[in-house]
């Protein structure tokens, strides 16, 4: 119950200095989401941060409510491995079709990986990584990671759940 209030505290004056600064609805806009997922808990990626907010906003209005804020930030933070399943693979799938593509694991991959300077194109090293990755975790072997392909890989290894990229904080 605390830690629901301090959320709810936390969410009203952050909600205070989002209108302040960008005259948005009652909540957070996209920006102040981002400065804190970036502030707060480290996030780098732009595409990450913004599925991130997606994942959170649940009535797709553009703007966290204090319910989104809570539940999302319950999952985020505390949630059962079942629901950080969920969570990611939402994060992950870029186009929300109920699967992440080849597409979407060369595009997240791309963005998430240290950059090397090196005779190789770095783009056949990536092709070869989401090979890997589906060779890995498309257990129905079709080409594409479904929610189930993606659960039964990270039951069986728990490091894949952040696979495509950091969505989740750090211990810390």
């Amino acid at each position: 119950r605390k830690e629901v209030e301090r959320l709810i505290k936390l969410f009203n004056t952050l909600a205070t200095e989002s209108r302040d600064r960008f005259a948005a609805a009652a909540g957070l806009d996209r920006n102040m989401f981002r400065n804190i997922l970036h502030c707060t808990f480290g996030m780098m990626d732009d595409m990450i941060m913004d599925r991130v907010f997606r994942a959170f906003d649940k009535d797709n209005d553009s703007c966290i409510s204090v319910v989104e804020w809570v539940e999302g930030l319950s999952v985020f933070l505390r949630g059962t491995l079942e629901e950080k399943i969920k969570y990611c693979f939402e994060v992950y799938d870029l186009n929300g079709d109920g699967y992440i593509s080849r597409d979407e694991m060369f595009h997240m991959l791309k963005n998430s990986l240290l950059k090397q300077p090196s005779e190789e194109d770095p783009d056949e090293g990536i092709k070869d990584l989401v090979d890997i990755t589906l060779k890995k975790m498309d257990y129905d072997h079709d080409g594409k990671l479904s929610f189930l392909d993606f659960e039964k890989a990270v039951r069986d290894e728990n490091l894949l759940l952040e696979a495509f990229g950091p969505c989740l904080p750090d211990i810390k």
